[in-house]
């Protein structure tokens, strides 16, 4: 699904969304297709579901958004690696 589509559907709306394409471009992950995994009226029930989705799939790429943002753009997030002991 794409933005437009998401934002249509749930015009107002938090979502919780699972990314499904995306790509990264001067420090910002563009992402352009996603499924909507849940969707709520306050900010702190998104991230709570943000959060519980991302200890239960690590590996996944998840994020959430109110759909009254114009594009859907995220600050890329760097993951170092620890050195060994």
């Amino acid at each position: 699904m794409r933005w437009i589509e998401v934002q249509e559907r749930f015009p107002n709306e938090w979502v919780v969304l699972e990314v499904i394409k995306a790509h990264s471009r001067n420090g910002q992950r563009h992402i352009d297709e996603i499924i909507v995994i849940d969707r709520y009226e306050k900010s702190v029930d998104a991230m709570r579901r943000y959060g519980e989705l991302r200890q239960e799939q690590p590996n996944r790429e998840y994020c959430f958004f109110h759909t009254s943002r114009p594009d859907l753009v995220a600050r890329e997030r760097y993951v170092g690696i620890r050195g060994a002991r």
